[in-house]
């Protein structure tokens, strides 16, 4: 039987901590590398506060397992049991060259499902977080549930890349979406992104490639507040596995979905 509430204490002791760290990094050079291409960078401080995590983490609770972005956690090929899905700096570009607009995001899951998540806006000390089955909080104010939108109304958080040539989704589809729609938005964090539409700031947000780090903490959030999120076809989501992600308002999610999204899937 696990004590959330002692999890979430923490939670939110190591995201200060941690934030703590990060802070101080500001005032240090960086170490900067590129992982799979030039615009997907790692610095030394995203594998510092992974680690930092893990310790803490493997301290706390011997017998859970840990999944991060850095690869610093364990090797996960099934969901038995306790996991922490971690992404200690989801956002590093806007790290590395804003110093702003970069997230920590912590999902919880036990046998699968979406217990606890955790995304925290590290400068502006902003944290959005959710217990299933209970609700979705921005610094422990309730969130409301969502109410719909019109598609000429709405806000969508789109990266540019996909209204290109790429090999992931016909771009004539995408820009029809962004003809439709009243405005794009771009955040540089998927986390962030999630997290607005949880709060409503954004009507909805498509991106064609995440990895489990980057939506996990953010699909606990937006299904406590009554979004959607599945892939671009409308599948659910496998939380060990990479994928495209479409995550919205409920009519809304149905709305694209049919009109721009399952037509323009390669």
């Amino acid at each position: 039987m696990n004590n959330w509430d002692e999890i979430d204490t923490y939670v939110r002791e190591w995201l200060e901590e941690a934030r703590e760290k990060i802070l101080a990094s500001f005032s240090t050079s960086i170490e900067i590398e590129t992982k799979s291409d030039r615009n997907d960078l790692v610095t030394n401080i995203d594998k510092e506060i992974e680690q930092f995590f893990i310790q803490h983490i493997k301290n706390k609770f011997p017998d859970h397992h840990i999944l991060g972005e850095e690869g610093l956690g364990e090797k996960i090929d099934c969901t038995n049991g306790m996991l922490w899905i971690v992404d200690p700096i989801d956002g590093t570009v806007n790290f590395v060259h804003q110093q702003r607009n970069f997230m920590i995001s912590i999902g919880i899951y036990e046998n699968g499902v979406g217990k606890l998540g955790y995304i925290y806006d590290v400068i502006h000390k902003e944290l959005y977080h959710a217990v299933h089955g209970e609700g979705a909080y921005f610094n422990d104010v309730p969130i409301p549930k969502l109410t719909d939108a019109a598609i000429e109304n709405a806000i969508v958080g789109l990266n540019p890349t996909w209204v290109v040539e790429n090999r992931k989704i016909d771009p004539k589809k995408l820009s029809k979406l962004v003809k439709d729609v009243r405005a794009i938005r771009c955040y540089g964090s998927a986390a962030l992104e999630i997290a607005y539409v949880a709060t409503g700031r954004l009507d909805a947000y498509i991106t064609m490639r995440l990895s489990p780090w980057d939506f996990a903490a953010g699909k606990v959030i937006i299904e406590e507040v009554g979004g959607i999120m599945t892939d671009i076809k409308g599948e659910p989501l496998k939380i060990l596995e990479n994928s495209p992600v479409f995550v919205s308002k409920p009519s809304l999610h149905e709305t694209i979905l049919n009109k721009y999204l399952k037509e323009g899937s390669l």
